[in-house]
This record gives structure tokens, sequence and C-alpha cells, in this order.
């Protein structure tokens, strides 16, 4: 292992790091957001959009994240849109990150007992009123363990976005092996950067769980 030669690549490998930490802040927030929506239209059944939304789970959870990033950034500049590298990881995270996210709120939602919800209604609440005080609270708690799992499981997901070219940390890596033949110095910086990026989260995460799982039992 050469000491003296991942002290000079501990630079190449923080830059790319903050860039994995872009993609993976873009890509949780979008995906959450499009997975609320998804997860009140497929769990509610709103018509027209229930259908549509099932079968983007469907397409979503049954591709690869590499096909859904080369059709974005191969297939549609055949079409006439044409984005840089980020842009396509960006889209195709939130593509697939969507679907988890959603079927993960879906699951918390469904899970509220009726009778609850009922009693809300009862108290002359409002259905906006009783989804944010009687609902949202409950299905968080629950849905909490996955949600902190996609949270993960995007973040490691960006090393695809290598494959277009966009210099996180996966790149870098493979570039120092190929120009430089250093493997074991550029494998060790990879781990080290993914354990310092999710470690903590993943920590912070378990702490979430746990306070989620405590308000839920009113303790």
């Amino acid at each position: 292992m050469n000491w003296s030669y991942i002290l000079n690549a501990v630079p190449r490998f923080v830059e790319a790091g903050w860039i994995t930490l872009q993609l993976s802040l873009w890509g949780i927030v979008l995906s959450f957001a499009l997975g609320l929506v998804v997860a009140v239209i497929t769990a509610y059944k709103i018509k027209p959009l229930h259908w549509l939304a099932q079968g983007y789970v469907e397409l979503s959870r049954n591709t690869p994240l590499l096909i859904q990033l080369f059709f974005l950034y191969y297939g549609l500049p055949k079409m006439g849109i044409k984005w840089d590298g980020f842009t396509c990881g960006v889209i195709a995270l939130v593509f697939l990150g969507g679907s988890y996210m959603a079927e993960a709120i879906r699951a918390g939602l469904l899970a509220v007992p009726r009778p609850q919800i009922e009693a809300g209604k009862a108290l002359g609440l409002s259905r906006c009123q009783v989804f944010r005080h009687v609902i949202a609270p409950q299905a968080w708690a629950v849905a909490m363990p996955a949600l902190g799992a996609n949270v993960l499981f995007l973040i490691k997901e960006t090393s695809v976005v290598s494959a277009v070219a966009v210099a996180e940390l996966m790149f870098v890596t493979k570039d120092i092996i190929g120009m430089d033949y250093k493997t074991n110095e550029a494998l060790f910086l990879l781990l080290i950067s993914y354990l310092v990026i999710l470690l903590p989260i993943s920590l912070l995460v378990r702490h979430l769980e746990n306070r989620t799982r405590r308000a839920k039992y009113g303790v």
C-alpha cells in the first residue's frame, strides 16, 4: 500500500465525495416528494391517476437503474432531448427511488387503523386535518425503517452514475485504477469515502427509527 499516493489522492476523493453527496441529496429529496404523491394516489386509489401511478411503480422497480440511466443519457438525444450526465443521474435516481419511497409510504398509510380515521372525522376534522394530525404521524412511524433503508440504498446507487462520466466516487476510483494502476489504494479510499458518508447517515436513521417507535407508543 502506497500511503504517500493515498495522501495525494485524498483531495480527488473529497471532490468526488461532494459530487456524490449532491447527487444523493437531490435524488433523496425529489424521490421522497414523488413517492409521497404516488403513495397517496395508490393508497387511496385516486382515479384516473391510480393505474398510471401503479404502472410507474412496476416499471421503475422492475428495470435496472443502469438501463434507465442509459435511456436518459443515450436514448433521449435521439429524440432531440439532451441533458448532462449529472442531470440524467439525478432523474434516474428520482425515477427509481420514487417508486421505493412510494411503496414504503403507502404501507404506512394503509397501516393506520380505520377507526382512528373515523374518530377524527367524528370530531369535526376536515380531510386535510385528519391526514395531518391522525394519519401522517402514524404512517411516518411505520414507514420510517423502510424510508431509512431507501435513503442508504439511493446513496449507494449513485455509484452507477459513473457510467455516464459523472466524476463521483466510483468514477474517480476506476480512473485511478485505469491510469495509475493503484488498485489497492483506490479501493481503500473508496471504502473509506463511503464509510464517511454512510455511517453517520445510518446512525441518524437508526436514531430517528427509535424516536418514531417510542413516539408511536407514547413513550
